[in-house]
């Protein structure tokens, strides 16, 4: 069993090409399934994270390959998961 704030505790790697995405901030729920559908880690800051950020990656549940003491490990194209912020 994983509790949402252990995952916010844990790195996030992709094992595609050894990108390194952050921690988890967020996680999007399914409410008819009751179960965790993506985790959100945040994207690259508007300038120097002042003014927000412009994107974030969304890694559906699936893609998660292993979850480890420290470490998150997916396996993602980098550039298909990286979506707009909601502002």
């Amino acid at each position: 069993m994983v509790r949402i704030y252990d995952l916010k505790q844990k790195e996030v790697i992709n094992i595609k090409d050894g990108c390194r995405f952050g921690y988890v901030s967020d996680v999007i729920i399914d409410p008819d399934e009751g179960r965790v559908e993506k985790i959100v880690i945040p994207g690259e800051g508007r300038m120097f994270g002042v003014f927000g950020r412009e994107h974030e990656y969304h890694i559906c549940w699936d893609d998660i390959e292993q979850i480890g003491d420290d470490l998150i490990l997916v396996k993602v194209d980098t550039n298909k998961c990286l979506v707009d912020c909601d502002d």
